[in-house]
């Protein structure tokens, strides 16, 4: 299992700040292929993706125990 954050709007249209999901193995593009698959409105597609507090790219493998966070643009002024 793996535990998913979610961050700002994600967490408003998720209506949970976070999840455990059984895709240890994976890799962050794939987790992110399947949450968008399971939760048609979400959209990570402009989001930073972080796995044990580190920045990481799409290619990144997820292992077990692992955190991914997903953290949306933040705009303002």
């Amino acid at each position: 299992m793996i535990s998913i954050l979610f961050f700002a709007q994600l967490q408003e249209s998720m209506g949970q700040s976070q999840m455990e999901v059984p895709l240890a193995g994976k890799t962050v593009a794939e987790v992110k292929a399947w949450l968008e698959k399971e939760y048609p409105l979400l959209s990570l597609g402009q989001v930073m993706t972080a796995v044990n507090e580190e920045f990481a790219r799409d290619q990144t493998i997820v292992n077990e125990g692992d955190k991914v966070a997903f953290i949306p643009p933040i705009s303002g002024g």
